[in-house]
């Protein structure tokens, strides 16, 4: 079993306004973050767009039409577990990025990410992820669609993240994050 994190959110403008211009150059820091943190397993690329392959027809929820929006930021990514992805979402590069989102982002009224275990022979699809992200909006955590306050494993049963291993992959990835960091650090906001 694998956890499969998907994240939405609509920006305060285009992708190449220069109003989120920290937001555009630090994206790349963030995915080169995660392809070096540990229990990283893969992630969905964009269609049309250089990196990894996109995993199906990318999708958006509900919430960027109600928000009369045409477009959303998301990411889609699968890791080793619970305690790994915690580790780099809270952590170095990606913490770095959190701390100013509110600079780019418009307040929201939808959960900021959904969690689910999926099956290492399971294909990830955008569009799976957009209705487990639904789901978690409209009838709060469960086995199918979680987040980090209230996780489950992979067997259903409510669990506890693991925060001292949270703290020392966290640890362990600071190692490999340190001249990234240094980077999303001198880039203005």
């Amino acid at each position: 079993m694998r956890v499969a994190i998907y994240n939405f959110g609509i920006q305060i403008a285009a992708y190449d306004d220069p109003a989120v211009a920290g937001f555009a150059r630090r994206e790349p820091l963030n995915f080169m973050a995660a392809e070096r943190a540990e229990g990283f397993i893969g992630r969905s690329g964009y269609e049309g767009e250089p990196g990894p392959a996109s995993w199906g027809v990318q999708v958006f929820p509900r919430f960027l039409k109600e928000n009369g929006a045409t477009s959303g930021v998301s990411s889609f990514s699968l890791w080793r577990d619970l305690e790994s992805l915690m580790a780099y979402s809270y952590s170095g590069v990606h913490a770095e990025a959190l701390k100013h989102g509110r600079n780019w982002n418009t307040p929201q009224k939808w959960p900021p990410l959904v969690l689910w275990w999926m099956d290492a022979a399971d294909n990830p699809l955008w569009t799976d992820a957009v209705r487990r992200f639904e789901h978690l909006h409209d009838h709060g955590p469960s086995p199918q669609a979680f987040n980090f306050k209230q996780p489950f494993a992979a067997n259903g049963t409510p669990i506890e993240i693991d925060r001292a291993e949270v703290r020392n992959i966290a640890a362990r990835n600071a190692a490999g994050q340190k001249e990234l960091l240094s980077a999303v650090q001198a880039i203005p906001v």
